[in-house]
């Protein structure tokens, strides 16, 4: 198995500029949306992944890696190249993001001042997955080795510590499921 990051992780079913397009529309093809700013990075540090000679590489790698800081900076959206992030991904909201996940599903929406990472010191390759078509609201904490279910809901300021399941609402601090959507188990 590769290491994360010495491969390129975007979707293998669509190619990088049909990708871009996809995210300007997922976007609502506003140029000036913050969040396509910091996914189009994100895919360029990808995509670049795929030139075979470092020397090569080596100028789209310091590319990604000014407009990386750049985002940064000015969006206060923290987006690594190493997540795994799956198509039509919706970043609504600016500032205060950290989005430092192992992957990242389909048609994923997350709203602004969203933390996700490590729970702990020293447990850096403990990161959460968020799988498919999840609503994440604003403030809220994914922490740890932990999987977010397909089409579950995470309430505003909820700090998430635990697995929740498929078809979930879960709010609170801790975070708790208080229902099951659809009549799913």
């Amino acid at each position: 198995m590769k290491k994360r990051g010495s491969i390129n992780q975007n979707p293998k079913d669509i190619g990088f500029f049909s990708l871009i397009r996809e995210d300007f529309l997922t976007h609502d093809k506003d140029f000036f949306e913050q969040g396509l700013w910091a996914i189009a990075v994100h895919r360029l540090g990808n995509w670049r992944m795929d030139i075979k000679y470092k020397l090569l590489r080596a100028p789209f790698s310091i590319l990604y890696k000014v407009l990386y800081k750049v985002v940064e900076w000015t969006c206060g959206i923290t987006l690594p190249y190493t997540v795994q992030l799956g198509r039509r991904v919706r970043i609504w909201h600016h500032s205060g993001m950290v989005l430092h996940a192992e992957s990242i599903g389909n048609d994923v929406h997350i709203r602004h001042n969203t933390t996700m990472g490590i729970v702990r010191t020293f447990h850096n390759h403990e990161l959460p997955i968020i799988e498919d078509r999840v609503d994440i609201g604003a403030g809220v904490c994914l922490l740890g080795s932990i999987r977010i279910g397909h089409d579950s809901v995470i309430g505003a300021n909820a700090v998430v510590l635990d697995n929740i399941p498929p078809h979930s609402v879960a709010v609170g601090n801790p975070a708790r499921v208080v229902k099951v959507l659809n009549g799913q188990k």
